[in-house]
C-alpha cells in the first residue's frame, strides 16, 4: 500500500458540494492500494502513518508523529482520502497505466478496513469517500510532503 501524506493545518474533502470530512492541524493521507496488498500490509502502512514523526519539536526539530503534536499527548487529525492513481505505472508513454492498483473491490475492501483500524487507535480520523469523484483543499505546513510505502 501507498500513501502519500501532507503536513496540514487544515484539510478538508468535498463531494457534490458537500464536505464529507475536515480537520485541522494534523495530516492528510491519500492512500491507495496495489494488486497483492493484505490486510498485514494495510496494518505495517498504518503502524508507520501514525509513528511517523513529522512534527517539530519545542526545539524545532521533526521528533513528534500524528498522535502527540503539541509535545503534550494531545492528537491531530488524521484526514484518509483513497487515491488509486498514486499506483500509476508512469515508466512509459504519456499515459499513465493504472494496473499496479487493487481492482476497485479489492481497493474498496483494503481502504474500509484501514479506515476501521485507523478509528480503532486514533482520537481524530476522517475520510473522503471511495469512487467519489473529490475535490480536496489543504493548507500544507512546511511545505512537508513524504511518500510511505508498505509491502508485504
Amino acid at each position: 500500500m501507498i500513501a502519500l501524506i501532507q503536513r496540514v493545518l487544515k484539510a478538508k474533502v468535498d463531494v457534490d458540494g458537500r464536505t464529507v470530512g475536515e480537520i485541522g492541524p494534523g495530516l492528510l493521507a491519500l492512500v491507495c492500494a496495489e494488486r497483492g496488498d493484505t490486510q498485514a500490509v494495510a496494518d505495517k502502512l498504518l503502524n508507520k502513518l501514525l509513528a511517523y514523526r513529522v512534527f517539530s519539536d519545542a526545539q524545532g526539530k521533526m521528533n513528534l508523529s500524528v498522535q502527540n503534536i503539541d509535545g503534550a499527548g494531545r492528537a491531530g487529525g488524521l484526514l484518509l482520502v483513497p487515491q488509486f492513481t498514486l499506483a500509476a505505472d508512469t515508466t512509459s508513454g504519456t499515459r499513465p497505466s493504472f494496473t499496479p492498483a487493487a481492482t476497485p473491490d479489492e481497493g474498496r475492501r483494503l481502504f474500509d478496513y484501514f479506515v476501521a483500524q485507523a478509528c480503532a487507535r486514533h482520537p481524530v480520523v476522517q475520510t473522503g469517500e471511495f469512487g467519489a469523484y473529490m475535490q480536496v483543499a489543504l493548507v500544507n505546513d512546511g511545505p512537508v510532503t513524504f511518500w510511505l510505502r508498505s509491502d508485504g
